[in-house]
């Protein structure tokens, strides 16, 4: 069960990789302005704003690396950084977007479910 709960807290951290990147590097490109239903000229306006919250993603995927990389000792590390992702993701489907709650929150939930079970 270990094995399953840490690998579902890696998918998370992946996830937040890739949001970094959406976020960071991809914003004003084709898949960043689909991915988020945006033109060019709002992307352009936001771009400084999404780099910020893609930097976050990446302290919450380095973070959720960090209790991996513990073992056992990265319990409470791993389930702090989860706690995060969900509050996160629970805001951002209260101010953005239901689907925020099943991509970034859920899976998090399902890790710490998961953790707590193992």
């Amino acid at each position: 069960m270990a094995l399953i709960a840490n690998s579902i807290v890696a998918l998370v951290a992946l996830l937040h990789v890739y949001f970094l990147v959406l976020e960071m590097f991809l914003w004003d490109k084709p898949l960043g302005l689909k991915t988020f239903r945006m033109t060019p000229e709002k992307a352009e306006v936001t771009k400084v704003l999404a780099a910020n919250q893609g930097l976050y993603n990446g302290f919450l995927a380095a973070g959720l690396l960090w209790g991996l990389s513990l073992g056992d000792e990265g319990l409470s590390i791993k389930l702090f950084f989860l706690g995060c992702v969900i509050v996160a993701g629970v805001y951002g489907a209260m101010t953005v977007g239901r689907k925020i709650l099943f991509i970034q929150a859920m899976p998090a939930i399902v890790a710490v479910f998961l953790i707590l079970l193992s």
